[in-house]
């Protein structure tokens, strides 16, 4: 049983806590568009976003608004 009464409780936890919550993908978005059940879509989400082309399309676009921003990079 989870504390959140709401999706809204649960994502101001979140952002409190660091994460970026203003761009969440759902299993109905995946279901809208393609007959699965919940397990399926969670599948074919967790693919979706984890996989490499994915993660550098975000990278790419962290580093690009952060330069545009006219933050410095660290250096590692």
């Amino acid at each position: 049983m989870s504390k959140f009464k709401t999706v809204e409780e649960a994502k101001a936890f979140l952002t409190e806590n660091g994460f970026y919550t203003g761009n969440l993908w759902c299993v109905e978005d995946v279901q809208n568009n393609y007959e699965c059940d919940e397990d399926q879509a969670q599948e074919i989400l967790d693919q979706a976003l984890t996989n490499e082309a994915t993660m550098e399309q975000i990278w790419f676009a962290i580093h690009h608004h952060a330069e545009n921003e006219g933050l410095i990079k660290k250096e590692n």
